[in-house]
């Protein structure tokens, strides 16, 4: 079992990478945040799984080792693959699966693509109770609050991706003032700002695989 990588990167693609150790080159699907963050030359550790099929052997690869965790629970629900799990990873962080797992909601997996509204309640009963110990998304929307929280609202209602909004609303809220902080559309225009069209063009064509 190859349960980490430790390498330089060798080449990128919107979801997969090329990691070189020791002078062979492994292949490891990631999810698309995971390789926005390398460029090729950079050092990376990924937490992986490797899995074997009858025609292929596939490697999964995760910066944080609970994210490697959740991602074999989600495995193990009846009609979730590796890649409707991946697809999970990337829509959602941790803390978020932990917590709509927590409240017995399945509305955020509903909304993952890939992920029908059997398979949402199926990974809401199947992992109850195996999520405990992972740490909950609080503060994941900029301190919780509800500006915040509608700033999110909003952004998926214009087609983003739940987890890109979350993580764009967290971080123009590092550096906003408390007036922008405290209105919707000052907010939403940091956050706008931050994510830029390209991105959203982007992040469209990995929620439609196109």
């Amino acid at each position: 079992m190859i349960s980490s990588l430790r390498g330089r990167v060798l080449h990128l693609d919107a979801d997969s990478i090329i990691v070189d150790v020791g002078g062979v080159g492994f292949a490891v699907a990631v999810t698309p945040q995971v390789s926005r963050e390398f460029h090729i030359g950079d050092e990376v550790v990924l937490h992986t799984m490797l899995i074997v099929r009858e025609d292929a052997l596939s490697l999964y690869g995760f910066r944080e080792r609970d994210e490697l965790t959740v991602f074999t629970q989600l495995l193990s629900v009846s009609g979730v693959g590796p890649k409707s799990a991946l697809g999970v990873m990337a829509s959602l962080t941790v803390g978020q699966i932990a917590e709509a797992v927590t409240a017995e909601d399945d509305a955020p997996f509903r909304r993952v693509s890939g992920i029908g509204p059997k398979t949402a309640k199926l990974i809401v009963v199947q992992l109850a109770g195996k999520l405990a110990s992972l740490p909950a998304s609080s503060g994941a929307t900029g301190g919780n609050s509800p500006v915040a929280g509608q700033v999110v609202s909003a952004l998926t209602a214009l087609g983003w991706n739940e987890r890109v909004a979350v993580e764009a609303v967290t971080a123009v809220s590092a550096d906003a003032s408390a007036t922008e902080l405290s209105t919707v559309p000052a907010l939403l225009k940091l956050a706008l700002g931050h994510l830029g069209p390209a991105r959203k063009d982007q992040a469209n064509r990995e929620q439609t695989g196109v």
